[in-house]
C-alpha cells in the first residue's frame, strides 16, 4: 500500500489511505494527502458514529473503519486506498466494493481464525475479491484455495508470473505486462527482498485501473523509491553504531528480516526480541539464529494482555535455538538502556517481533534524542 499511495502523489492525485495497526499513535491509521488525521477529525467521526448506532454493537475496529470512511467522504480525495486486516473475507475493510484488490502473499499466521494451511487462508483472503473486478496477485505461486475462491467470485485474477513479471538487473529493474512496459526502475525504497514483488503488484492495481487513473511512468519510478513505511527495516543511527526496527511478527516477516541481515552483514548482530503469546516464536527465531551474536529477550506482559512474559519467552527460545546465552529484561526500554551504550563502531541493534517492540524501540529513541540535545 505505501508504493501505491507514493506513485499516486508522485503523479498529483490527492489520496486517502487507511493502515493498521498504528505504531506510536491512533492518528497513524488514517492518513490524507500523506498527512496524519488530527485529533479533531477523528473525535467528530466518532461522535457522529456513536449518535448513530443506537444499541448496535461495534468492535474497535469497526468503530476506526467506518471513521475512516467518514474523513475519507469529507477530503475531496481522487483515490482511497484501504488495507484489509485479519484474513480479509470477514474484515470490516471488506464492506466496500473496490475498483481493484490486492493480495500480497500468503503466510501462516491467526491460523485460529483464518485455518491451518495456505489453502484456507487463501479462501479467505479472496473474500475481498469482487465480480468483474481486477484481483491482483502478487505471488507467482499462491495456493489453490486462492485461485479457485477467486474464480468462484467472478474476479478477474490478474497474477505474477502470468498476466505481469518483473526482471532485475544490476541497475534496477524491470516491470512488464501485456499493455505497458516499465524498465529501468529504481530500488524499492522499501529495503526487503520481497520489496519487488510488492512494488510490482501495487503498478499491476494501477494497470487494472488504467481507465480511470493515469500516471507516467516517472511518477511510477518516483513512488517505487519513496515509499516508506514505519518499523519496516527501519534504520536509525545510534552512537558509533545502528538501530534496526523491524516488526517481524510472524514466521515470514522474520524470514523476510533474516534475508536482509545475511545480506547486509554487521561487524556483531545484537538482538532484542519480544512476542505475543498467540505468535509462533519457534517459527520467528529459527531463521536469526545463525545471525545474531547476542540476544535480549523483553517481557511484553506489560504492555498487552497478549504480551508473553519472560518465563514463557524464555521457555519458547530454549525450544527454538537451544541454551545459547541471552539476558532478560522488563521491557524494551531497559534492554536499550543497558545495550546501547556499549554498541561499537560497525555493530547493530536489531529491535523486532511485534509492533509493542517497534513502538518501545521509537519511544526509547526518540527520548535518548531529547536528553542527548543541548539545552
Amino acid at each position: 500500500m505505501a508504493f501505491l499511495e507514493a506513485m499516486l502523489r508522485a503523479g498529483g492525485y490527492r489520496v486517502g489511505s487507511y493502515t493498521s495497526p498504528h505504531i506510536l499513535n491512533y492518528n497513524e491509521r488514517v492518513r490524507i494527502a500523506g498527512t496524519d488525521a488530527d485529533d479533531a477529525a477523528l473525535i467528530a467521526a466518532f461522535e457522529r458514529i456513536e449518535q448513530a448506532r443506537g444499541d448496535i454493537p461495534l468492535t474497535y475496529f469497526e468503530f476506526g473503519t467506518l471513521a475512516a470512511l467518514l474523513i475519507f467522504a469529507a477530503a475531496g480525495l481522487d483515490v482511497a486506498l484501504l488495507e484489509v486486516g485479519l484474513g480479509g473475507r470477514l474484515d470490516a475493510v471488506n464492506l466496500i466494493d473496490a475498483d481493484v484488490a490486492v493480495v500480497t502473499t500468503i503466510a501462516l499466521d491467526h491460523q485460529d481464525w483464518l485455518g491451518s494451511d495456505r489453502d484456507s487462508i487463501g479462501r479467505e483472503k479472496a473474500g475481498i475479491a469482487r465480480p468483474g473486478r481486477c484481483l491482483v496477485v502478487a505471488e507467482d505461486d499462491p495456493p489453490a484455495g486462492l485461485l479457485d475462491a477467486a474464480a468462484a467470485a467472478g474476479a478477474h485474477v490478474f497474477r505474477a508470473g502470468h498476466d505481469f513479471r518483473i526482471e532485475r538487473q544490476a541497475a534496477g529493474w524491470c516491470w512488464f505486462g501485456a499493455a505497458r512496459e516499465l524498465r529501468a526502475l529504481p530500488p524499492p525504497g522499501l529495503a526487503a527482498p520481497c520489496q519487488h514483488a510488492n512494488a510490482a503488484a501495487a503498478i499491476a492495481a494501477l494497470h487494472c485501473l488504467s481507465g480511470q487513473i493515469v500516471l507516467s511512468d516517472a511518477a511510477i519510478a518516483a513512488g517505487v523509491a519513496q515509499a516508506r513505511v514505519t518499523a519496516r527495516l527501519q534504520r536509525l543511527r545510534l552512537g558509533r553504531g545502528e538501530l534496526l526496527i523491524d516488526v517481524a511478527h510472524n514466521p515470514q516477516a522474520a524470514e523476510v528480516l533474516a534475508q536482509w541481515l545475511a545480506r547486509e552483514p554487521a561487524v556483531r548482530t545484537i538482538a532484542l526480541f519480544g512476542a505475543l503469546a498467540d505468535k509462533d516464536v519457534d517459527g520467528m527465531l529459527q531463521p536469526l539464529g545463525r545471525l545474531v551474536d547476542e540476544w535480549h529477550l523483553l517481557d511484553l506482559s506489560q504492555d498487552s494482555e497478549r504480551g508473553r512474559d519472560l518465563p514463557s519467552l524464555d521457555l519458547a527460545f530454549t525450544g527454538a535455538l537451544g541454551p545459547l546465552p541471552r539476558n532478560g529484561w522488563a521491557g524494551v526500554a531497559a534492554a536499550l538502556d543497558n545495550v546501547a551504550p556499549r554498541l561499537q563502531q560497525g555493530e547493530r541493534i536489531v529491535a523486532f517481533g511485534s509492533f509493542y517492540v517497534a513502538a518501545a524501540a521509537l519511544r526509547w529513541l526518540e527520548h535518548a534524542v531529547q536528553a542527548a540535545a543541548p539545552a
